[in-house]
């Protein structure tokens, strides 16, 4: 049984789902659709030539809807570690922020992700999609990206679906493992913390957590009054004491929950380590075991991987139109009104296991899978901000410094069971049914996120001190608490037959999806007050700065400082929400003439959503549940039940196919996007604001694919697709008091059209002792999106590209197999166009993030069957991340070089 951190509401965030069945009554109960076949990997044998790159195109042949295949063999011969970097390889995706996924050049919102057809939570704060750098390769079968709608898929479709297929049992005894290394450019310094015991399991031991005695304040003090201040302690205790304990009583409770957080947060430059890694799978088979019939087998991994990232980072705010890149530098405000340098050190932990079990017999195949990942951050930052307007300049004598150090434990836990059958049993003969019951937990904490706004000083262009006084307001010293818990209950079947005809083979399914999600959100901030004749003198050298997160480590520093803490709470920062679906589907499949293929059907679905903000106001849940009235979850309430179809028609001969298909689909806001609640977004660097009246966006897709297929094993496709938006979703920027906000909102419409090339072509079949084959992709796109008038707020362009499109992705390989079969490299090349990153306002342009052009190199080294030597050189171009509006740079950042080393065996 599989452990879940408890909430104090979790009550109530399950009374959510109860509460829709009185709104809208459910449909009789079925089981969830998986519609596709186990793959069994097809490779060639006697050389590695093309036998990787063309090891399910079968599959993909096969398919009755537009669809990429790339299998774990492919995914080796990259060297890509992760589902993330191997997606990148895919026709018109593209890799955002190292973990997320662009499909045909469009934002996240417009792609799915599933696990063995199965929904899956995300365990990121800010994101609906799951990060796919959390799944490590060593579990990966083969990665599926269906672009063209089908009937069996969830209606929530956009720019495509990923399907991520784990491994099974194996064909016999499997012990494989795997060490490796490797070295950043960027890494040969960067700062670190004292942590807890337990960081390098990727948990937190409890040392930044938020102490029970804090926790027992807010309960006792708050009461609907969000304050913990010397005033309110004083009222309470008073009260509750039946006499005036007196201020110097109420200041010495303050300070004793000041001495109760963890204040040990100074940094330290050091050299860093280098990344390494271990991997080990471990599997069998047994037949008839026990004297049982039938097969039995287990596939156990585990993945450990130990990474350090650090980077310099730059961004800035224009200060007119007008400005030119040719006066631009970052070191002077010619064309800047604000600039801040930063410079970030990231320590990633990912431990990931997983183990399946499996029973075949016959015409039945079970499977039951436990998987485990997580990936945890622990970050410490350094960043100089300068504003002359505001006198933080070097010349105008002051710079505001900040320290920013974070740990955020993210984790993934999922238990899913599968079946499939094929039946046989008298009117039953020739019926398939496939099933699934998945069950997931996606956990987000951040135990203790503490950030330091201070000054520096300078004279004559000379550091001098850092300091802070309370003139200076703001939040000098901000702590952050955070927890988040999604659980999802996904389940489903799947029933298809086939009846055969004289002239023609037609196959007839029907199923039931069913999804039942529930989130709970909760953050605490909580801040340092100091009395306006309160200064500190908090370093004299830039080098004993780094340790100001540790100024009030000491209890008697607290004692002799006029300080208050503060509990932070915003109107609404925490929120609790549900979401159900209920989805039926019949499709049919017509095999006729011999060269005609004809697919498609309907699929209903009966989606009801509700997110309420609250604040920490509300911390009793006694209190809560009075809040949180049946009209008030109602009034917060998306009901939706809609039909969508889709159609496809192939013509096939030996030598090529032509595919023609239509979908009608919907993307729906996330509960992220409905909640009121503020966050901010790491990609832009915005604050980010939720609206409870967005409405889901509609689409019709159409796609057409010619495809090629030669009998050297060569194949060659050319595609292209539209799509039509209505009420598409998007963040529009307001401005106010020099602060931008990002909030959702509908559009009026929008589309999206282009067209795909994909290859995979023998060069040379005897050069330099081996052969030369390229494979590749390429796709080529437009879009625009149009923003009523009404909507415009502080927005320069009503009309623009869709947020996150790229006009072109590249994906170029160029592979080397010896004939001896000891010998395999690739080289690789990617990139993107550039796309809009955010939308301008006040007359300047729309920001756009530049094309980042990938080079990376894998060789492999094959001295024995059994042995592995991998050596891979990632991003030899050393292109930086960088952002530009008006043709000016606004944010740049450092991207590493990579070299690594790894050596598997395989027992």
């Amino acid at each position: 049984m599989k452990h879940q951190k408890q909430f104090k509401t979790n009550l109530i965030t399950l009374s959510l789902l109860s509460l829709f069945s009185s709104f809208n009554s459910f449909a009789e109960q079925a089981q969830e659709i998986i519609n596709e076949e186990a793959i069994e990997e097809v490779v060639a044998t006697g050389t590695r030539l093309k036998g990787s790159a063309s090891a399910v195109i079968d599959e993909r042949k096969n398919q009755a809807f537009v669809a990429d295949i790339m299998g774990s063999e492919q995914i080796s011969r990259t060297g890509d570690s992760d589902a993330a970097s191997a997606l990148r390889r895919v026709t018109g995706l593209s890799l955002v922020n190292d973990k997320f996924i662009y499909v045909r050049g469009l934002g996240e919102r417009y792609s799915s992700v599933r696990l063995n057809g199965a929904v899956v939570p995300s365990p990121d704060l800010t994101r609906n999609v799951i990060p796919l750098d959390i799944f490590p390769s060593s579990i990966i079968e083969s990665l599926a990206v269906q672009k063209a709608y089908s009937p069996n898929m969830p209606a929530a479709f956009g720019g495509g679906d990923v399907n991520i297929r784990t491994k099974s049992i194996p064909s016999d005894t499997l012990f494989k493992v795997e060490i490796g290394a490797s070295y950043k450019d960027t890494n040969d310094e960067g700062y670190t913390y004292n942590g807890g015991s337990d960081d390098w399991l990727g948990k937190d031991d409890g040392t930044r957590a938020l102490p029970g005695a804090v926790k027992t304040a807010l309960n006792t003090y708050i009461n609907g009054l969000s304050d913990i201040s010397y005033r309110n302690i004083r009222d309470v205790e008073s009260r509750r004491q039946g006499a005036d304990i007196g201020q110097a009583a109420a200041i010495d409770l303050n300070k004793s929950l000041s001495k109760a957080l963890p204040r040990d947060f100074g940094l330290e430059k050091e050299s860093l380590n280098p990344d390494a890694g271990i991997k080990a799978v471990y599997g069998d088979r047994f037949d008839n075991l026990f004297g049982l019939d039938g097969s039995f087998g287990f596939l156990a991994s585990v993945a450990y991987e130990n990474e350090w990232s650090n980077a310099e980072k730059f961004s800035a705010v224009l200060s007119s139109v007008d400005a030119s890149e040719s006066e631009c530098s970052k070191d002077d405000f010619t064309c800047y009104s604000a600039t801040e340098k930063e410079v970030s050190t990231k320590h990633n932990i990912k431990l990931n296991s997983s183990l399946n079990l499996g029973y075949k017999i016959g015409g039945h195949d079970l499977t039951a899978t436990y998987m485990m990942l997580r990936d945890t951050e622990d970050e410490a930052s350094v960043a100089l901000y300068q504003e002359p307007s505001k006198s933080l300049s070097i010349d105008a004598g002051q710079l505001q410094r900040s320290h920013l150090t974070s740990f955020e434990e993210r984790e993934l836990e999922i238990l899913q069971l599968r079946g499939m059958h094929n039946l046989e049993w008298s009117f039953l003969e020739g019926v398939g049914v496939d099933w699934q019951y998945t069950d997931s937990t996606a956990t987000t904490s951040i135990p203790g996120e503490l950030e330091v706004t201070v000054r520096d000083e300078y004279v004559d262009g000379e550091y001098q001190r850092t300091f802070y006084n309370g003139s200076l307001g703001g939040n000098p010293y901000l702590y952050r608490f955070v927890e988040l818990e999604d659980d999802v209950e996904n389940w489903g079947v799947n029933i298809n037959k086939v009846f055969y005809f004289d002239n023609a083979e037609v196959e007839i399914a029907g199923g039931g999806y069913f999804v039942e999600k529930t989130r709970d959100y909760r953050t605490d901030f909580f801040n340092y007050r100091f009395s306006q004749t309160q200064s500190l003198d908090l370093a004299q050298s830039e080098e004993e700065a780094l340790s100001i997160g540790s100024f009030f480590a000491n209890d008697a520093v607290i004692d002799s400082t006029d300080v208050e803490l503060l509990f932070q709470e915003p109107t609404a920062d925490d929120y609790l929400a549900a979401q159900m679906i209920d989805a039926y589907y019949g499709s049919f499949d017509i095999t006729f003439a011999q060269d005609w293929r004809l697919s498609g059907g309907v699929r209903y679905e009966d989606f009801r959503q509700v997110a309420l903000a609250f604040s920490r106001s509300a911390f009793d849940p006694a209190l809560l549940a009075d809040k949180l009235s049946a009209d008030a979850i109602k009034q917060a309430s998306v009901m939706e039940d809609e039909y969508f179809t889709s159609l496809s028609m192939t013509y096939s001969q030996q030598s090529y196919q032509v595919r023609f298909g239509y979908g009608s689909t919907v993307v729906r806001p996330d509960l992220r996007e409905l909640s009121p609640v503020q966050f901010q977004d790491p990609l832009t660097g915005y604050r980010t604001l939720g609206n409870p009246f967005l409405e889901s966006s509609y689409l019709d897709n159409f796609d057409a694919r010619i495809e090629f297929y030669m009998d050297n094993g060569d194949n060659y496709s050319v595609g292209a697709f539209y799509k039509d938006i209505d009420n598409p979703i998007e963040a529009l920027l307001t401005e106010s008091d020099g602060r931008f906000t990002l909030q959702f909102d509908n559009a009026d419409t929008a589309y999206v059209y282009g067209i795909e090339a994909e290859w995979l072509t023998e060069l040379h079949s005897d050069l330099l002792g081996g052969a030369f084959f390229t494979s590749g992709n390429l796709t080529v796109s437009d879009s625009e999106v149009e923003i009523a008038q009404e909507q415009r707020a502080d927005l320069t362009n009503l009309k623009r590209r869709m947020t996150g499109h790229s006009k072109y992705v590249a994906n170029l390989q160029l592979n080397y197999d010896s004939h001896d079969g000891m010998h395999q490299a690739s080289v690789i090349y990617n990139v993107f166009g550039d796309r809009i990153l955010a939308a301008g306002v006040n007359n300047f342009d729309d920001a756009y993030e530049q094309p980042l052009n990938s080079l990376d190199m894998v060789y492999s080294y094959y001295p024995t069957f059994n042995t592995t030597l991998t050596l891979k050189v990632k991003n030899m171009l050393g292109q930086n991340f960088e952002v530009e509006q008006n043709d000016v740079l606004i944010r740049s950042q450092e991207t590493p070089r990579e070299l690594s080393l790894s050596f598997s065996y395989e027992f």
